[in-house]
């Protein structure tokens, strides 16, 4: 049963029921919050790790951080930001205009930006050549943590740091390792394995795959032993491909997915049992009846979950049962939301306007042609 979107102000809870008669309040709590908060509490968390890390650097080392132009779809254009140790102090390069393709370079406001955050212009710091510099002293590295973070958020326009991907290299070239630094990417070097587990620790031993039949003639698939938070990492890392270890997760232990131009989170809740597939599909959107009518109408055609506006923010929800759990439903949520909000977050926007998740915050930090401020910075 679907249910049309709900109108700012209504309370409906035991009459709106989604996804085979769930109480419609338990799926909004979390969906409805500030989706910039949990942005902002991904960035911060990035900030700590890179804060903890530099102090660690050894001497000669460097961290190279970028954003993916694959998922970011900045083409050409490569935003990224080396951090050198010496033995007293981190030298700082931040890509300038003379190494950005004519359509992606930097406004005089972003220049701006970068100059206020403390780089100098290209060629002040020596070695910088046609970057931005900036050197500061070992005891300053949760500055240069900061001065770091907000370049890459703040003036490159990174949406995401999951969308960052860094490299770690010695005086030699080869990989360092590094405490991991929040969700961001590890291409060379980092993470740190995990500590060494003492004969104090007791190891908790995962079960082995059973190679017994069952009474149906299957095998005893040891996922089906794990709490329902594991089985869902691991049907989500089959289905990118990935390790489990590897995939993007959150402070508030969701599982990010980049799915072109929107993003899906896949959260696991206790109480009930539940899997929820959604995705904040437009943002600083204005609610009008004509929208409510719209997603009115898209949820109807949808076979489950449901399209709805809270506050400025326009959500894809599609929940799967965690009780009785079977990864093929998962899989097929996650295919359906993926497609789903990448084709609805433009046209929803070309019709209502509003921000896609991705896309438009890569372009923010961009001004047209007549504002390009030349080769130099």
């Amino acid at each position: 049963m679907t249910t049309d979107p709900a109108p700012p102000g209504d309370t409906r809870t035991d009459s709106a029921r989604v996804g085979g008669g769930l109480p419609e309040a338990a799926l909004l709590d979390d969906l409805t919050a500030d989706l910039r908060t949990k942005v902002g509490e991904a960035w911060q968390e990035f900030g700590r790790a890179l804060a903890t890390a530099l102090p660690v650097l050894p001497p000669g080392a460097s961290v190279e951080l970028t954003l993916d132009p694959t998922a970011s779809g900045t083409d050409d254009a490569v935003y990224s930001v080396n951090v050198t140790a010496s033995e007293a102090t981190f030298i700082g390069f931040a890509v300038g205009n003379s190494g950005l393709p004519p359509a992606y370079r930097l406004s005089r406001a972003a220049v701006g930006d970068l100059v206020a955050l403390g780089w100098s212009p290209p060629g002040v710091i020596d070695g910088s050549g046609d970057s931005f510099g900036l050197q500061l002293p070992h005891d300053e590295a949760a500055m240069l943590a900061v001065i770091v973070t907000r370049t890459m958020r703040d003036v490159y326009g990174a949406p995401h740091p999951a969308f960052l991907t860094y490299a770690v290299t010695g005086a030699d070239a080869t990989p360092v390792q590094l405490p991991a630094l929040g969700t961001a990417r590890a291409l060379l070097g980092g993470p740190l394995p995990p500590p060494a587990v003492t004969a104090a620790e007791p190891v908790e031993e995962k079960p082995e795959r059973s190679e017994e039949p069952e009474e149906d003639g299957g095998l005893v698939d040891p996922a089906v032993l794990l709490p329902l938070a594991e089985r869902v990492q691991l049907v989500v890392a089959r289905l990118l491909k990935t390790k489990p270890e590897q995939l993007q997760v959150d402070a508030d232990g969701d599982i990010g997915i980049r799915a072109g131009s929107a993003m899906v989170f896949v959260r696991v809740r206790d109480n009930p049992p539940l899997i929820d597939v959604f995705s904040p599909v437009l943002t600083e959107i204005e609610p009008t009846e004509r929208l409510y009518r719209k997603l009115s109408e898209l949820t109807n055609r949808m076979p489950i979950g449901r399209l709805y506006c809270s506050n400025d923010t326009v959500w894809a929800s599609v929940p799967v049962m965690g009780r009785d759990f079977q990864s093929s439903h998962l899989m097929l949520a996650v295919q359906v939301m993926t497609g789903l909000a990448d084709e609805l977050d433009d046209r929803l926007q070309g019709e209502f306007g509003g921000k896609r998740f991705y896309g438009d915050a890569e372009k923010s930090a961009q001004s047209p042609a007549d504002e390009r401020t030349g080769m130099y910075l």
